[in-house]
């Protein structure tokens, strides 16, 4: 398991695995808990190590396509938890196809920050996003 100092490192990590298709790099993101939890875009509630490592392996399957533009990111943090609740500006070469919404939650632990839930459902009003400069998104 990698060690992750803050949860923005931990997310950080999260949507770059996401972006290169890199199950071993997501695996190393989530806490190896039995509460974990992932809800994607019109899924079933995933429950435990198991089940959210098995929806990530059919989603990276195709290898990378998505690229991320965060926005409007909001983060609470108490104590060993970390909340962030994000716009997830979707991208498929270079254009926009899409917003959801993302709520991530980060706890700590002796070996640093790790994710624990991760639940995203489709934008129903996106605001206008500029498409990102020359040379990648950030």
């Amino acid at each position: 398991m990698s060690h992750f100092d803050t949860p923005e490192l931990a997310e950080a990590a999260f949507y770059d695995a996401f972006e290169r298709a890199d199950l071993d790099a997501m695996r190393a993101v989530w806490a190896d808990d039995k509460g974990i939890c992932c809800i994607h875009p019109g899924g079933e509630r995933l429950d435990g190590v198991a089940a959210v490592m098995d929806s990530w392996a059919s989603i990276l399957a195709g290898g990378p396509v998505l690229r991320f533009r965060i926005s409007d990111r909001r983060v609470r943090v108490s104590g060993d938890l970390a909340v962030h609740i994000l716009r997830e500006n979707l991208y498929v070469e270079g254009a926009l196809r899409g917003v959801a919404l993302a709520t991530n939650v980060y706890r700590r632990d002796e070996s640093g920050w790790h994710m624990i839930l991760h639940h995203a459902a489709a934008d129903p009003s996106p605001p206008r996003v500029e498409p990102p400069a020359p040379g990648g998104i950030h």
